[in-house]
């Protein structure tokens, strides 16, 4: 039993870290991960409605704490620090991640519940047995914890805690460390939303009261036909879905027009959220390329009215087009985000806080 005891406290620490880690280099993604589950559930339970929308605004302040408790608790487990307390807040947090992950299971609600953040994507179901399995363990841990000895290690922790707290200020400032997003330097964004791999199936038929799985459609006109099974629907999705830029009252295809040429895409998911302290230099650099090849843009999911409001405040003589506020969130994680695509290949991502040079800008894009 001290055995099973001391393998779960390393299993699920190991775990716990791990996912901490994945989700700190991008809090953003799981804050927008939170505000789903808070929309979801006021329009599942509208008398609590007022409750879960009073949460919206602090979703980024819950995600940074939940992603940094993971990663301090899995520091806990390993290093053996007030082991009894942190199995307590463990089974607290393993109960709260398992009743989400059910919820998106069993209702197909926020059908990626971003356990692992957007680097592993994994589906409802087994979202929740990963914390069913979690919760066997921690339970382990529990029953056993007269068997562990608490040690002298709580500079480990501390110091864990401060890694947490700067993993995710250089996440939200700078942008994530990983970028595992389909919009990440590098990648074609017009073969990303094309299917990443031809559609395979099996076809189900019958003769003589047998049922028999085929690869392809006989030509014998005895078999009947049964069902029809996609063999790999999910590796076959595109990689983007919903990207599209547009303005109202124009006819022009934007989204077409953003993959031919250089464009630099001043990305504003909501202007009202925006930081404005870089906004001179953003400035600067949009005018220092408005006699190359380079053309900027700004995108916004915000009113209209509010955008025009924004550029004119801060002097941007660049065209104003809308974009679906979800998808520049995913594009850029900062508010604002410098977006460089080149032929619709990315070529280069910068938060509000570093914004480059004309200078590098023409050299990406020669």
């Amino acid at each position: 039993m001290k055995f099973l005891a001391h393998f779960s406290r390393i299993f699920v620490g190991i775990i716990f870290i791990f996912s901490g880690l994945i989700k700190l280099n991008d809090p953003v993604g799981t804050e927008i991960k939170l505000e789903e589950y808070f929309d979801v559930f006021a329009t599942d339970f509208p008398f609590m409605a007022g409750f879960w929308h009073f949460w919206v605004p602090y979703a980024l302040y819950f995600s940074i704490f939940l992603c940094a408790l993971e990663l301090v608790l899995g520091v806990c487990l390993l290093v053996q620090y007030k082991l009894k307390t942190a199995s307590w807040i463990l089974l607290a947090t393993v109960i709260f991640f398992g009743f989400l992950t059910f919820y998106s299971a069993y209702f197909n609600k926020v059908t990626d519940c971003g356990c692992f953040g957007e680097t592993i994507k994994l589906k409802p179901w087994t979202s929740f047995l990963k914390d069913m399995v979690l919760l066997f363990f921690i339970l382990i841990i529990l029953w056993q914890r007269n068997v562990f000895a608490d040690k002298k290690t709580g500079m480990w922790v501390g110091a864990s805690t401060v890694f947490c707290a700067f993993l995710a200020i250089y996440a939200i400032k700078f942008l994530p460390p990983y970028d595992g997003l389909p919009y990440a330097i590098g990648q074609n964004i017009p073969k990303n939303m094309k299917p990443s791999e031809p559609l395979k199936f099996k076809y189900i038929y019958e003769k003589d009261g047998k049922s028999l799985e085929l690869n392809d459609m006989p030509t014998d006109t005895t078999y009947k036909f049964k069902q029809m099974i996609t063999l790999n629907e999910d590796a076959a999705k595109a990689k983007i879905t919903d990207y599209n830029i547009w303005k109202d009252g124009d006819s022009t295809d934007y989204k077409a027009e953003s993959f031919v040429g250089n464009k630099l895409m001043i990305i504003v998911p909501v202007v009202a959220k925006a930081s404005t302290d870089d906004m001179d230099k953003i400035r600067e650099l949009s005018k220092n390329l408005e006699r190359t090849d380079v053309k900027v843009w700004l995108l916004s999911g915000s009113p209209e009215e509010e955008v025009e409001n924004f550029r004119h405040e801060f002097q941007l003589g660049i065209p104003a087009l809308s974009s679906d506020t979800k998808v520049l969130k995913t594009i850029g994680r900062a508010n604002p985000t410098l977006w460089l695509v080149k032929d619709g290949i990315v070529k280069g991502k910068w938060a509000h806080a570093d914004v480059p040079t004309k200078e590098e800008i023409l050299v990406l894009v020669k």
